[in-house]
């Protein structure tokens, strides 16, 4: 299953004094299994993007299929799509308005025309799958923290076994901790349930750690589509647009700059740490052999062997 986009172009206000355009002939395909990255500034239009794709805007011009069908043709079931390409806003007080968490999550699957004790299987797995506690389950969605509020609202969405689960950062305003757990509970359900996931985040860092494809929007148009290594590597550019890279790129080419043999397309802290520690050994640095006895060091207690 895919979709593809060919020569989408949005304006927002046509043929008025507020009139912007928002997409300029995106040219995209979005492939089956995938956990896809979208980074830009605000007002790129990556959640313009985003909502093209289960239908919640029609482009102004171009088109868009799922599976090889125009999903704004005339019969289409557009119904039957938004089941399919589940999407999580930005903020979950959007999607939650049922009296209890359980209810709120048997929404979607009830609405596909399963039974209530049909739907309440689909759910109680659903918030299982985004570790959402069961003791909660009757509470009233509005009684939660945040963290908890983006997990159910995430729940709302798998209940309905999407094919495409699209996250408009579902992080935003969580601490270190919740944000973490957040996305290891997403990087789950990729490798569990084997979906494609759509990652929308402003964290760098994020993004370098879990996506495989990276998308990067600017000004109404994909200026980069490539593995996170290559796309961070043009990090000067991403400047230019008002992005950065990871702080260890940053970091790994100031190492280069200072005539270590570092890799300078290490995007996360372990890939930084194996390649800073390769070139110590390549270069027999006394750091190396100053760290390896501390180390030692610890694990006996304090004994030197």
């Amino acid at each position: 299953m895919s979709i593809e986009l060919k020569n989408v172009c949005y304006t927002y206000s046509p043929g008025t004094a507020y009139e912007i355009h928002a997409l300029k002939n995106i040219n995209l395909t979005i492939l089956d299994g995938q956990f896809i990255g979208i980074i830009g500034h605000t007002g790129s239009g990556k959640s313009t993007l985003i909502q093209h794709l289960n239908a919640l805007i029609q482009p102004t011009s171009g088109t868009i299929t799922y599976n090889g069908e125009d999903i704004w043709g005339e019969k289409y079931d557009r119904r039957k799509l938004r089941s399919e390409v589940g999407l999580v806003f930005q903020y979950p007080e959007h999607q939650l308005f049922e009296n209890d968490v359980l209810s709120d999550v048997c929404f979607g699957p009830t609405n596909q025309g399963l039974s209530r004790a049909e739907a309440e299987i689909e759910a109680k797995k659903a918030l299982q799958h985004v570790g959402f506690k069961e003791e909660n389950y009757n509470k009233s969605p509005f009684e939660l923290s945040g963290g908890q509020k983006k997990r159910v609202a995430i729940a709302g969405v798998l209940a309905m076994n999407p094919k495409i689960l699209i996250l408009d950062e579902p992080t935003a305003g969580l601490d270190p901790s919740g944000r973490d757990d957040i996305l290891e509970q997403i990087a789950q359900l990729h490798r569990v349930r084997g979906i494609t996931i759509i990652l929308v985040s402003h964290s760098m860092e994020d993004i370098a750690k879990y996506a495989e494809r990276l998308i990067v929007v600017n000004d109404g148009e994909i200026a980069f589509d490539d593995v996170p290594k290559v796309v961070f590597s043009h990090y000067r550019e991403l400047e230019a647009m008002g992005l950065a890279a990871p702080q260890i790129t940053y970091i790994m080419h100031a190492l280069k700059e200072k005539g270590m043999d570092v890799d300078v397309t290490a995007t996360t802290v372990e890939e930084a740490r194996e390649s800073i520690l390769d070139a110590l050994k390549k270069s027999h640095s006394p750091l190396l052999s100053e760290n390896k006895v501390q180390t030692e060091s610890s694990e006996t207690g304090g004994k030197v062997l």
